[in-house]
């Protein structure tokens, strides 16, 4: 029987620092942008800020060649022209892409359902928007991180309202105040979450864990949240409901969390506040998830 793969999309930006040729595209326009790619398509393109978590997702199949866990699919808004100097780059680098899907300068978001994306990382912030607004996990990825994880553990960590969860409570909290939310969660507390975008992502990474001895996973997962007690009993009954394996649980409450994800050793960090993502960034590589409440106009009604 074939295993339930995790598929992960990730743009050209997001993989490859294209910041030369981008800037061309905006200060010149998209002609003068396709005769730079096209002139410089025999140049190496040097790794982006997703590079290495590309590079450890796809480690994780060297032990199943013939029936991989991990499938990373390009989604680009390059022309299949401009595009050759992407998989020309993917090759150099020994990355094992082979789908992808160049748009043109369309957003790639049409595509996740036909793919079966778990996950979409992009540095288009309207692209993720688009995405998270089409019922698929997706974000912003902000930074890279000069302090790389060297271990060979895919180390992943997620906020957890409007990521992992709904942003049901965090609603509350935000329009209501603490004391409303912390009396909200004592009474709910035996009634689980509602999953959030990245239910289905956590899912997927819960399902490679039990392929594996616990002691010898390949990856590890951490909840990392300004929640505390007695807030916590609620998000831990939602896990159990899920049967979903989480590795460590962070209750900070409402301490900085970017000292945390250091001493975990993540690889990427997902949070749906812009604010956390910066002070993250200076420790490890961080990515916005632009949904909830969090990220809703303040002009609208």
């Amino acid at each position: 029987m074939s295993k339930q793969k995790l598929v992960v999309a990730v743009s050209s930006r997001a993989l490859f620092n294209l910041d030369d040729s981008h800037t061309i595209f905006e200060t010149q326009g998209k002609e003068a942008f396709c005769h730079y790619q096209i002139e410089h398509e025999d140049e190496i393109l040097t790794p982006g800020y997703g590079f290495s978590l590309v590079t450890k997702l796809l480690a994780l199949n060297e032990s199943c060649l013939d029936d991989p866990f991990v499938e990373v699919i390009l989604l680009s808004q390059n022309s299949a022209d401009t595009g050759l100097r992407i998989f020309n780059s993917i090759a150099h680098h020994g990355l094992a892409i082979t789908r992808a899907a160049f748009t043109s300068g369309s957003s790639p978001y049409h595509y996740m359902s036909a793919f079966g994306v778990h996950l979409f990382l992009s540095t288009n912030a309207d692209d993720v928007v688009k995405t998270l607004d089409a019922g698929f996990a997706a974000a912003t990825i902000l930074c890279g991180s000069s302090l790389i994880n060297t271990s060979s553990q895919l180390r992943i960590a997620f906020d957890g309202d409007s990521v992992l969860f709904s942003d049901a409570s965090e609603r509350i909290y935000q329009q209501r105040g603490l004391a409303v939310f912390a009396e909200n969660e004592r009474h709910e507390a035996k009634n689980p979450l509602p999953g959030g975008p990245f239910k289905d992502f956590l899912g997927a990474l819960h399902y490679i864990q039990t392929q594996f001895d616990s002691q010898a996973s390949p990856i590890r997962t951490a909840l990392v949240t300004a929640r505390a007690a007695p807030a916590h009993e609620r998000v831990v009954r939602t896990l159990r409901a899920w049967g979903i394996r989480i590795d460590e649980a962070l209750f900070l409450g409402g301490m900085s969390k970017g000292a945390f994800l250091k001493a975990f050793g993540a690889d990427i960090f997902f949070d749906d506040q812009r604010g956390h993502c910066d002070s993250a960034a200076q420790h490890v590589a961080a990515a916005h998830v632009p949904h909830g409440i969090s990220n809703e106009n303040p002009l609208k009604s």
